[in-house]
């Protein structure tokens, strides 16, 4: 089946979900201007999500996509969280943070009975999942109402296992990809590849459309991604400046900066790798700390960190999640930017 008929869209074009610099501004208009937009949704609260789904069905009638992580809460590991404190204390003491005051919690949830209840009402045409697919119950109940279902893969393994379970399309992840790594069978970085290299393989080797991803911020990235057989990429970084994000002025500094010609993956935000700007945090403690808590737990100290740090105007210790081609960054409208991404698939 064609993307575009199992997506309901005009272009093969999905705005990758960016958990914590969008809301369903970013959606509407992307899905307006016959894109498929992605809400984030595994940092909302369910009123939020109710809220956010309520403006997506109020100002677009066109598809859209919904998106929802799938990891398995830690275990609580009180030694590995006093170590980690131990770690953060210099800055601690910098901030004047009492690390006794540190709220401790996830912040990130995985899909759950509740959403589930909550999506139902508004049935999203499109579901997708990072660090893989929930449970079977879970599954079948988004099935039921129609929905599509993406998942993203960054190995063949994980592409194979996502058509086995019930994945309808897959998103081939390349390392170029910013923000988190969505690898879910395996925790080594040495199994992930370039972008071009896994969708050539995935297409080999797996039945289902692939979707491309990581990398790609012009026309002309989107018309090559298709001519290797990708069915449509997911494009997240180039959205970044869009005024309908909610991206921090600290962080579309740094990414209008010479800085954002270099990023690394980094566990030291959450816990888990995700690719980002280098600065002092990363520099000084990573870029990979095996002292980390597990995603997400990693994320409740060092907050307090980058809460006292942002308001001194700093972004030395913000997650600044950008892919590795940022030069595709536009201050336009999200509508405007769609239309330029897809301009070479017009002629």
């Amino acid at each position: 089946m064609a993307i575009n008929s199992l997506l309901d869209t005009e272009f093969p074009i999905i705005q990758a979900p960016m958990a914590g610099v969008q809301d369903s501004a970013l959606v509407i208009a992307v899905s307006n201007a016959g894109g498929l937009g992605s809400l984030p949704c595994a940092m909302l609260t369910p009123e939020t999500l109710y809220a956010e789904l309520t403006a997506i069905k109020s100002q677009t009638e066109k598809p859209f996509n919904v998106n929802f992580f799938c990891h398995t809460p830690p275990e609580p590991n009180i030694e590995c969280e006093l170590k980690w404190l131990e770690i953060l204390q210099p800055y601690f003491k910098e901030f004047d943070i009492n690390s006794a005051d540190i709220k401790r919690g996830a912040g990130r949830e995985p899909f759950s009975v509740k959403a589930a209840d909550i999506l139902e009402e508004f049935k999203p045409p499109v579901v997708s999942f990072h660090f893989g697919l929930p449970s079977n119950s879970l599954l079948s109940r988004v099935k039921d109402w129609g929905a599509t279902i993406l998942a993203s893969a960054t190995t063949i393994e994980e592409a194979k296992w996502l058509e086995k379970n019930g994945a309808d399309a897959i998103i081939a992840q390349g390392i170029e990809a910013g923000g988190h790594r969505g690898m879910f069978l395996s925790n080594d970085l040495s199994t992930q590849i370039e972008r071009f290299a896994l969708v050539t393989r995935l297409i080999e080797r797996v039945k289902l459309p692939v979707i491309a991803a990581g990398g790609i911020s012009s026309a002309k990235d989107v018309a090559d991604a298709l001519s290797l057989g990708a069915s449509a990429v997911q494009i997240g970084t180039a959205y970044l400046l869009c005024p309908e994000t909610k991206t921090s002025p600290i962080h579309r500094d740094a990414l209008k900066s010479e800085d954002a010609k270099e990023t690394v993956l980094t566990n030291i935000f959450s816990g888990r790798p995700a690719r980002g700007i280098i600065n002092r945090f990363i520099r000084e403690i990573g870029p990979i700390n095996a002292d980390a808590p597990e995603f997400p737990l990693a994320t409740a100290a060092v907050a307090e960190i980058r809460k006292k740090a942002e308001a001194a105007g700093s972004g030395d210790f913000s997650p600044l999640w950008c892919g590795q081609n940022a030069k595709g960054c536009r201050e336009i409208p999200a509508a405007e930017l769609t239309l330029q991404l897809a301009a070479e698939l017009q002629k």
